[in-house]
């Protein structure tokens, strides 16, 4: 009997033992890469269809205020891209419209994870989490005609570069608000993976190069580069153009969004606590 009771007292000590020291492990942060697909909503995709996604890549450190907390600086490059011809509404058909551009982004996100989180440590090894944030971020809206890449804001396609009804260029830097939903599996002490879906709204509403009115083709110079561009209607109805002065090109009340899908791997920056004298 009295050995019984010593096997259960020593069983007893070493799971103790064993769930202090998960206990003491802390997880400081991590650094982490992720690959994916970013795709656009605006005045191009204005069902926003997700048919045209394109490639994003991302680098990130987040530190981390406990198990449930964290704090995230991300970086990431993305390209984005839409035309009239994927659409099923005969009024973009018309409009003829397309863009690609690059998307440079740096943010700040806060993440919270649903479940305990601890690396090493089979009970705490995954969690869902949401994040949001804020961040900045540039583009440069393109379009090619004629086999030929033309960069849109120098060309003012909306009259901007003539203040045609008071319209100025737009800044090519904008910020936006991650707000998303992901994943997060331990794999090892050191390494974890993850997969996160995460929304941009936007400040600006010329990602595409397309917001408000034609300005017409009378106030650009015949056959340039920019009337050519900014009525792309008539390659499709040369006698009977869309872009006549102060019909509508797009819609500025909404500004446009964009959106990451990524999968990612991570490196954790952990440490034990000290045990402190009883």
């Amino acid at each position: 009997m009295k050995l019984k009771l010593l096997a259960c007292f020593l069983f007893l000590s070493i799971v103790a033992n064993a769930q202090s020291q998960h206990n003491e492990y802390v997880q400081k942060g991590e650094f982490g890469i992720t690959a994916g697909l970013a795709h656009y909503f605006g005045d191009l995709n204005t069902r926003a269809a997700i048919n045209r996604p394109k490639v994003a890549l991302g680098a990130f450190f987040r530190k981390q205020f406990g198990n449930y907390v964290g704090v995230r600086l991300s970086a990431h490059y993305a390209q984005l891209g839409y035309s009239d011809i994927y659409s099923r509404n005969e009024y973009q058909n018309l409009r003829n419209l397309s863009f690609n551009s690059n998307i440079w982004e740096v943010a700040l996100q806060g993440d919270f994870n649903f479940f305990k989180f601890i690396p090493g440590d089979p009970y705490y090894g995954f969690t869902p989490y949401i994040t949001l944030g804020v961040g900045v971020f540039t583009y440069d809206p393109y379009a090619y005609i004629n086999g030929q890449k033309e960069f849109l804001r120098p060309l003012g396609t909306e009259g901007q570069l003539i203040g045609y009804n008071g319209r100025k260029p737009y800044n090519t830097l904008a910020v936006c608000i991650p707000l998303g939903v992901g994943i997060k599996y331990n794999l090892t002490d050191k390494i974890n993976v993850s997969f996160e879906v995460a929304h941009r709204f936007t400040t600006t509403d010329y990602l595409d190069d397309v917001s408000t009115t034609y300005a017409g083709a009378n106030n650009f110079t015949p056959l340039s580069t920019a009337a050519l561009l900014q009525d792309r209607s008539v390659e499709i109805r040369p006698l009977n153009p869309l872009g006549v002065e102060g019909v509508q090109r797009g819609f500025a009340k909404q500004k446009d969004q964009y959106i990451i899908a990524e999968v990612g791997i991570t490196y954790n920056i952990s440490t034990y606590k000290c045990p402190s004298a009883k």
